[in-house]
């Protein structure tokens, strides 16, 4: 059973509740269609399942939701928070659009909210800052461009920090940092539908080119990057125009190739914010599009390779003293009892 958020590769929790399923605070299950998501608490995205077992967690998922009183229903959505903080979310039968702008206006709705939370904070901050710098007797020039570098960084966070860690193909995962998201683009193909994603990413050589990634390759990056592109979400008029393009397109990934020809440039961070909240909804469900067309498998390697990337970003942390300590612990025979 994975634990590990396929975009973000943070830890998605787990519950006490759902005995088939521990893991995760936030489930969404479509009983009808036998779908179940782990809804990470970090990025907000929704992780579909491959589990054979989901049909007997749908099932306690169900009778949990209509046992609890604490519930708010449509007559195709529901929600309940039900023991131990643990949070249902219930498909019915929405049509299409309708799902797009519940699942997705709550994920873009919620980091909106946070954003505009962490920047009051931030002010707060620094005007707290500057008035104990004026009363040290610093200069108000100085401390005001500290302060505002240092706010900068609190709102939109360090252009040098790693915000994904990406497949590139032959066993590589390339470090995505926050500065590298100013470069990423979308590029047209050779036809009409084809679309090409180019990414920056560190790399210990000062020249390292962007690499080119198409296809499958391409639609995982994007998935894991834009959310981190649109990580101040969206309002609810914007949210609704980037379901309108969704709907304009004839397939999900049609929404990139749509943009490469009605775009006058191919970089990601100067489009619209409603188009760009539309390209993350696209290459989210084409994902699950394909998983849901049998491709389990597919989805299962997903999930093993977001938790040996997480597990690689946690080893980045850890001396190599201290590895190689807990190795010569663990070789060490067991001690004898007296």
């Amino acid at each position: 059973m994975f634990s590990t958020c396929i975009f973000c590769h943070a830890s998605l929790g787990t519950n006490p509740v759902i005995e088939p399923f521990p893991v995760g605070r936030r489930l969404a299950f479509d009983p009808g269609r036998g779908r179940l998501w782990v809804v990470c608490m970090r990025c907000e995205r929704w992780n579909l399942s491959p589990l054979d077992e989901r049909w007997e967690a749908i099932e306690d998922c169900e009778r949990k939701f209509r046992a609890t009183r604490l519930r708010m229903s449509t007559d195709n959505i529901g929600l309940a928070r039900i023991a131990d903080g643990v949070t249902l979310v219930r498909i019915g039968q929405p049509l299409r659009p309708e799902l797009a702008a519940w699942r997705y206006g709550d994920q873009f709705g919620r980091r909106r909210r946070f954003r505009v939370a962490q920047a009051g904070a931030s002010v707060t901050a620094i005007g707290a800052t500057l008035a104990g710098g004026a009363a040290a007797g610093i200069g108000a020039g100085g401390v005001a461009l500290a302060i505002t570098q240092w706010g900068r960084a609190l709102l939109y966070g360090s252009p040098s920090a790693i915000v994904a860690r990406i497949p590139i193909g032959n066993g590589v995962v390339a470090p995505v940092r926050r500065a590298d998201l100013e470069r990423l683009a979308v590029r047209g193909g050779t036809t009409a539908t084809d679309w090409a994603l180019c990414v920056r990413y560190a790399s210990s050589r000062s020249n390292t080119p962007p690499v080119e990634l198409e296809g499958e390759a391409a639609q995982r990056a994007a998935a894991m990057l834009l959310s981190v592109v649109n990580r101040f979400g969206g309002s609810r008029a914007q949210i609704a125009q980037a379901v309108r393009v969704l709907e304009e397109a004839v397939t999900p990934l049609g929404v990139f190739a749509l943009t490469v020809r009605q775009q006058d440039h191919a970089l990601v961070l100067p489009l619209p914010v409603p188009v760009r909240l539309a390209l993350e909804m696209a290459a989210h469900e084409e994902r699950e599009r394909r998983a849901l067309e049998g491709e389990l498998a597919e989805l299962e390697r997903e999930w093993q390779e977001a938790e040996e990337i997480a597990e690689i970003a946690d080893n980045l942390l850890v001396p190599t003293r201290v590895d190689d300590a807990i190795g010569e612990l663990r070789r060490r025979p067991e001690p004898s009892g007296t």
